[in-house]
């Protein structure tokens, strides 16, 4: 029998990044729960979709893709018009989408912070900030104008929280000769994202619109090395990185009634990295 209190049933969910590992296991989620879920990505081809998605769930009527740039107002309007238009306005978002700088990255983005590209600086925190704050700009006045209540949740990072580790990336410099330094832009972006949920969730908070972060650590990857994995699962007490299903649970909570009484807070699942 569904558990009502944690029921996203015929909720119509619209998801930033639906595409990436992390995005797509939110739509799975949502989708195997019974709700609408509307993807906004960059590249949403037919080509993709099938590598990323089962076949009964992209041929599902509960799954919409639509091709969007969150730092265009347009294209997030056209996208929820079509939308509203099927489904009505939604009831959940989840801005998800974002950019980071990987270490396989070449050193003139990832070198010392005195030479960090300010491009590079602006267009991560156009996506990553800017790109969220326009989300919840189109889809809360959508909202608000329906007068329906609606859950918003915004994705950090343990990057937004606390300073990158920069011993994790020092092999880097010893195998290759060439330093990796987690940039800064990243980190930048991502502790904006918590004022900007504290802001909106006191700003709505009478119109039944409830604002939260959720702030994840790493996510196992089979294209990471060996090196890497082993210096960042030491930083972690549980010993190891996230499976890229295990947040789903967080995201399901911070969208369903049993998180209800639930705004402005930060819901912190990294296996214990922000303890230490």
């Amino acid at each position: 029998m569904e558990d009502k209190l944690f029921s996203v049933r015929d909720k119509i969910c619209v998801i930033t990044g639906g595409m990436g590992q992390l995005g797509a296991q939110y739509v799975k989620a949502f989708l195997s729960r019974g709700a609408k879920v509307a993807v906004f990505g960059r590249h949403v081809g037919e080509d993709k979709v099938q590598k990323v998605f089962e076949k009964d769930e992209y041929e599902s009527p509960n799954l919409k893709f639509f091709q969007v740039d969150i730092t265009s107002k347009s294209d997030l309007n056209k996208a929820l018009d079509q939308m509203e238009e099927a489904w009505g306005t939604p009831d959940v978002l989840v801005n998800n989408a974002g950019i980071d700088t990987q270490p396989s990255a070449p050193p003139e983005v990832s070198g010392p912070f005195e030479n960090f590209p300010e491009e590079v600086f602006r267009e991560v925190v156009d996506v990553n900030l800017v790109g969220t704050f326009l989300t919840c700009q189109a889809v809360g006045a959508r909202m608000v104008k329906a007068g329906k209540p609606g859950s918003i949740i915004n994705v950090g990072s343990i990057y937004g929280m606390v300073s990158p580790v920069q011993d994790i990336y020092a092999y880097k410099e010893k195998m290759t000769g060439i330093p990796f330094v987690k940039p800064v832009a990243y980190s930048a972006a991502k502790s904006g994202i918590y004022n900007l949920t504290r802001y909106l969730a006191t700003y709505w908070g009478k119109k039944n619109i409830r604002v939260n972060t959720f702030t994840p650590s790493g996510v196992w990857r089979d294209t990471q090395d060996e090196y890497f994995q082993a210096n960042y699962c030491s930083r972690i007490p549980i010993g190891r990185m996230a499976k890229e299903d295990e947040y789903n649970g967080a995201i399901i909570f911070l969208a369903s009634d049993a998180s209800r009484y639930m705004t402005g807070s930060n819901l912190i699942m990294d296996g214990g990295w922000t303890a230490w």
